[in-house]
């Protein structure tokens, strides 16, 4: 598993006017989120939107967030 994927990603599908498929999102790193066919392939997707969010705070010397613990994420 990469390290990025240690943030939570919630995985949605979309409807067919945006398109289809699905999206995943990262709550805690705001405005991450890519998309996929499948729910596998938006997963596979959003750990490099990741890296790149990382990324590119660090060259903009913003924060990075901590990724909110699994024993707080609300199953629902």
């Amino acid at each position: 598993m990469s390290a990025s994927l240690i943030y939570p990603v919630t995985i949605q599908p979309l409807s067919a006017e945006d398109g289809g498929g699905f999206v995943a999102l990262v709550r805690d790193l705001p405005g991450c989120m890519s998309d996929g066919a499948t729910p596998e392939e938006a997963l596979a997707n959003v750990e490099d939107a990741i890296a790149c969010w990382i990324e590119a705070a660090r060259d903009l010397g913003r924060p990075i967030p901590s990724p909110t613990p699994a024993e707080l994420i609300p199953l629902s």
